[in-house]
């Protein structure tokens, strides 16, 4: 039941996407001001269109809450350590507060979406941040006020805590179904939109496919790019979660992020695709793209930082600070940050070559990817010789500004 939840969130997590891919943008029209027409609004939605994402909200909590109370009625559901519980009452009290707490204030917000939209979504910001909000909230009573009673064993289990545990296996798992659906989402236009029948072959092409594919060249390269950067990024996620022993809330909040903007990797491939099709707007494509992957590393690279705050805790000895894997991981993290970043940059500069800059990351990742532990390598070795010829020189310096000292007799 967890593995078919986490596949279906997984799907609807990434297929948001779609809308704003398949955005038809006219060719007289700026790529700037036609993508603040899907993401900004040109007007305030609808009363009814602001009123149904509150409301499905609440529908998706109501049967969790129904699934509370029918296990509680059936204490063997549950888990040994409520079932065992003297308060059982006051725990499935708690529980149902954090299942249906958010729901409540969306539905608050959908009857603020009738009159006052504003109110709608700052009341849905709440549901999203209010978990965070009263952490730090009971840490700032506990500094003013001092520490309070705890609370029944039974009921601190569920208390939402920033250093808690998730489950390190659904995070992966649902981490691996958003990659795998935004890799394969990436082939959609290609079907769509560039293979051509047999009459326009034999028309045009004059019976030859191979020059009618050839015409999709551009977009068959982008795909290509855009699934290698899908599959690295993966890479270097599955890499940090083979060194994590367990997640904490933040991580999993990080990871979310980054996810976010994995997600979005398939409009990067919309953009990079167009380069040959539209070439007046080739610098904003291509700021486009660097920022979708940018923020989409940047994020997993906080992730591993945030593991790295609590090493014995959360991270393998190998990944520690210190570790022999720690200098190999942050350079995996840290790569597609840094060249995302720098192809950004050099486009403030170099705009005329922004098409270029940007195939050449494309190009260069991949490659510095598999021979990232040989020059990971040759990087320490160099720190080391470094060091080593650093540290007599400095050795020699202080004999020489020694005195002489008389020998022994």
């Amino acid at each position: 039941m967890l593995s078919f939840s986490d596949a279906l969130l997984s799907i609807i997590a990434t297929v948001m996407i779609l809308p704003v891919t398949h955005t038809q943008i006219s060719p007289e029209q700026v790529l700037e001001h036609s993508l603040q027409n899907p993401v900004c609004g040109t007007q305030p939605p609808q009363p009814r269109s602001r009123a149904g994402l509150p409301c499905c909200a609440l529908q998706h909590a109501l049967p969790q809450a129904l699934i509370v109370v029918y296990a509680f009625r059936f204490p063997h559901l549950l888990n040994p350590q409520i079932e065992g519980s003297a308060h059982r009452a006051l725990c499935r009290r708690h529980i149902l507060h954090i299942v249906l707490r958010g729901p409540v204030l969306c539905l608050a917000a959908a009857g603020f979406s009738l009159f006052f939209y504003p109110a709608s979504y700052l009341l849905m910001a709440m549901a999203v941040f209010l978990p965070y909000v009263s952490k730090a909230a009971s840490w700032c009573r506990c500094r003013l006020l001092g520490p309070q009673e705890p609370p029944a064993p039974s009921i601190e289990f569920f208390d939402l805590d920033q250093q808690e545990p998730l489950s390190k296996e659904r995070v992966a798992a649902f981490s691996d179904g958003v990659y795998a659906i935004v890799a394969t989402l990436l082939i959609l236009d290609i079907c769509e939109d560039n293979v051509p029948d047999a009459k326009d072959v034999d028309e045009r092409f004059h019976g030859s496919l191979v020059a009618a594919l050839r015409e999709s060249g551009p977009r068959f390269l982008a795909y290509f790019g855009s699934f290698a950067t899908v599959g690295l990024l993966w890479f270097a996620h599955h890499s940090l979660f083979l060194h994590v022993r367990k997640a904490t809330q933040a991580m999993g909040l990080l990871n979310a992020l980054s996810l976010a903007f994995v997600g979005g990797l398939p409009l990067a491939y919309q953009q990079t695709s167009a380069f040959a099709r539209r070439p007046r707007d080739e610098l904003a494509r291509v700021r486009i793209s660097c920022a979708i992957i940018f923020f989409a590393s940047i994020f997993q690279f906080a992730t591993w930082t945030a593991a790295l705050l609590h090493g014995p805790e959360t991270l393998q000895p190998s990944a520690r600070f210190g570790g022999h894997e720690h200098a190999f991981m942050f350079a995996k993290l840290a790569l597609y940050p840094c060249t995302s970043l720098l192809a950004f940059a050099s486009t403030c500069f170099l705009s005329r070559f922004s098409t270029a800059i940007f195939h050449l990351m494309q190009i260069a990742v991949p490659s510095a990817f598999l021979l990232l532990r040989l020059l990971v390598r040759l990087a320490l070795a160099l720190l080391q010789t470094l060091r080593g010829l650093v540290r007599p020189a400095q050795g020699t310096e202080e004999d020489v500004r020694a005195p002489l000292l008389p020998a022994p007799c």
